[in-house]
C-alpha cells in the first residue's frame, strides 16, 4: 500500500481522538502506519529534505487542516485533542473528511480565501485540494531546480577546457575535505597531462592515507576494460584506494566490477559530479534562500519569576 495523502488521513485521525483524551502526534503516526500496513520502507521513506518522514509530515498537515476547522485542538505542540465540534462531526458518521468537507466551517473557509488571496507563482501551491503538503510542493519545486542545475553543471563541465577540468575536480575534492591545502593537493594531481586528471591526493588533511585519482570527460560510456585499466595502475603505484571520475556514465558491468575486487574504488559518474559540486558549494552561487519557520510555543508558555 501506498503511503496515504493528508486528506486521506484526516477522519482516521480523528477517530483516534474519539475517547477524548489527549495524544501524542508520535503515537498517531505509529498508529495510521499500523492500520494503513505501511512497510518498513514506507514508515521510513523522508522528504527529499531528509528531515522528516512522508508519513510524519502528512499526519502533521492533517491535524494542521483539522484545527484550523476547529475539530481538534492543536495548540500544545506535539500534542492534539478532539474539539465539541469535532466531536458532532464523528457522530454524524462521516466517511470521509477532507477540504471540501471542511469548507463548511467559517474558520476554515477563511484560512483557505486568505490562502488563495496570495499572489501565486508558477512554483506555488495551487491551493489546498491537493494531495501533496506544503512541504512536499515545496521540495519538489527544489529538486526539480536541482535537477537542471545539475544538467546546466553537467553541460558546462563537457566544454570546459582540460586543465580547467582538472582545477574544478581538485576544488572539490578539496571542498570534500581531501588533499590538505591547494597548493600541496595540486603537486600532487594532475601529473599525467593527457587530458584528465592521474594522480595522488591526501585522503586527509593529516596525509595519512592517499587516494589515487583519475578522471577524464569520456565521450561514450565507461565500461569494465576501462575500470580494470585504472584497478591495474592502482596495483602499480600500490595504492589501495582509487576514485574514477567521469562526465558520461558507466555501465553496469563496470559498476559491479568493482563490487567484485579487494581494492576500494568508487565510481563518480556525470551525475553524481554534479550533485557533489551542488552539495559542496563548487561551481554554483547561492541565488536565494527560503527559511521555514514554526511557532514557537514554548515562548509563550507561562515562567517561573
Amino acid at each position: 500500500m501506498t503511503i496515504p495523502d493528508y486528506q486521506t488521513l484526516m477522519l482516521p485521525l480523528m477517530e483516534i481522538a474519539t475517547d477524548g483524551a489527549e495524544h501524542r502526534m508520535s503515537e498517531a503516526v505509529d498508529r495510521l502506519a499500523d492500520r494503513f500496513r505501511l512497510t518498513t520502507d514506507e514508515r521510513e521513506t523522508l522528504l527529499p529534505s531528509g528531515h522528516q518522514t512522508m508519513i510524519a509530515n502528512r499526519v502533521g498537515w492533517s491535524k494542521t487542516y483539522l484545527a484550523k476547522a476547529g475539530l481538534l485542538d492543536g495548540s500544545k505542540r506535539g500534542f492534539f485533542r478532539i474539539t465539541d465540534r469535532g466531536r458532532q462531526v464523528i457522530e454524524g458518521r462521516p466517511t470521509r473528511i477532507d477540504a471540501e468537507f471542511l469548507k463548511q466551517f467559517p474558520e476554515f473557509e477563511e484560512f483557505r480565501t486568505a490562502a488563495k488571496a496570495k499572489p501565486q507563482t508558477a512554483t506555488s501551491s495551487p491551493g489546498l485540494d491537493v494531495a501533496q503538503t506544503p512541504e512536499e510542493l515545496l521540495e519538489d519545486s527544489h529538486q526539480r531546480l536541482k535537477e537542471r542545475l545539475s544538467d546546466d553543471l553537467l553541460a558546462r563541465l563537457r566544454q570546459v577546457s582540460p586543465p580547467r577540468f582538472e582545477s574544478v575536480v581538485l576544488d572539490l575534492l578539496l571542498a570534500m575535505g581531501y588533499g590538505g591545502s591547494r597548493p600541496d593537493a595540486g603537486k600532487a594531481v594532475g601529473r599525467s597531462g593527457d587530458g584528465g586528471i592521474d594522480g595522488l591526493i591526501n585522503e586527509d588533511p593529516l596525509g595519512l592515507d592517499v587516494v589515487y585519482i583519475q578522471a577524464k570527460r569520456w565521450e561514450g560510456v565507461v565500461g569494465r576494460p576501462v575500470v580494470q585499466a585504472f584497478v591495474g595502475s592502482l596495483e602499480g603505484h600500490r595504492a589501495r584506494k582509487g576514485v574514477l571520475i567521469t562526465t558520461s556514465s558507466f555501465t553496469g558491468e563496470a559498476t559491479s566490477y568493482v563490487g567484485m575486487i579487494d581494492k576500494k574504488v568508487i565510481l563518480i559518474d556525470g551525475s553524481r559530479l554534479a550533485q557533489l559540486m551542488i552539495e559542496h558549494g563548487v561551481g554554483v552561487t547561492v541565488q536565494q534562500t527560503y527559511a521555514i519557520k514554526r511557532l514557537d510555543l514554548d515562548y509563550f508558555d507561562d515562567q517561573d519569576s
